[in-house]
């Protein structure tokens, strides 16, 4: 692997990602460096991923760490880069519990938006990625604090790969998950799937692995949307949803991103808004 990282790093340059004001400009995407398929496993493809991704971070930042699985792999290189001496003075926002404690046992500095209301950048990990750079998040069940803290960061890189990639957020037929509160989570469940009715979009309430409603760590629960085509517009559904009473939050992420970094069997690339 290690071998495979300074291939890639010695032949991809990537630019630092634009800012927001420059969203929503597509640019054409950096070609892709090839190599072996055979060599590459899907976390291989997630490292790959979240080093090209840390390229963005310098020494002083507030940074936002995202949750999942290829986030942990961002998170983990910072504390490496922060231990060898390479990064200096880094201070991380966790987006989830489970990424507090994997920062903290790294030793990466850790605050909340009450004591930085304005982070450097934000890295995670989508569930989805459409061709305008939005996404959908959340499958994670850290939603709320992923869209809180990246919506507080001056730029939000994205790493996926190319697995997340989809013709339309919902394409994947996987969940597009919605956060609400335990009261009369019912009442909701039926709303949201009425909402889409039309779409034949089927509502589960979130399990965990007991069997028991998943709890978020704001002590809500979440019902899981199944598109069965994609979304037509995103945008009016995420107002439609959030409109409702009793729901907190919804794993939309529209115009937020400013890089997508994409790994693939053919290498890493990047696409900028």
């Amino acid at each position: 692997m290690a071998s495979l990282h300074l291939h890639l790093s010695s032949h991809l340059q990537v630019s630092p990602p634009r800012s927001l004001s420059l969203r929503r400009r597509r640019l054409a995407p950096i070609r892709a460096l090839s190599v072996p398929s055979t060599a590459l496993t899907q976390d291989d493809l997630k490292k790959l991923a979240a080093i090209k991704a840390v390229e963005y971070v310098s020494s002083g930042m507030v940074l936002g760490l995202g949750t999942g699985s290829t986030a942990a792999f961002v998170v983990d290189e910072i504390g490496a880069l922060l231990n060898s001496g390479k990064l200096t003075g880094i201070v991380g926002v966790p987006t989830s519990k489970r990424t507090f404690e994997q920062a903290q046992s790294l030793g990466i500095p850790l605050s909340t938006l009450d004591e930085h209301p304005r982070l450097d950048l934000a890295i995670d990990g989508a569930d989805e990625v459409d061709p305008n750079l939005d996404l959908v998040k959340g499958r994670g069940g850290a939603l709320l604090r992923e869209k809180m803290v990246e919506a507080a960061s001056d730029k939000f890189v994205v790493v996926v790969d190319e697995t997340k990639l989809v013709t339309g957020l919902g394409g994947s037929g996987l969940a597009m998950p919605v956060e609400v509160v335990q009261f009369c989570w019912k009442y909701n469940l039926t709303r949201l799937q009425d909402l889409f009715k039309e779409e034949g979009v089927e509502a589960k309430l979130r399990l965990d692995t007991d069997g028991s409603p998943y709890v978020t760590d704001n002590s809500n629960y979440i019902v899981d949307l199944y598109f069965k085509t994609p979304i037509k517009d995103a945008g009016a559904a995420g107002k439609e949803i959030s409109a409702l009473e009793g729901v907190v939050d919804h794993g939309l992420f529209l115009d937020m991103a400013s890089a997508i970094i994409i790994a693939g069997k053919d290498g890493v690339s990047v696409k900028n808004l």
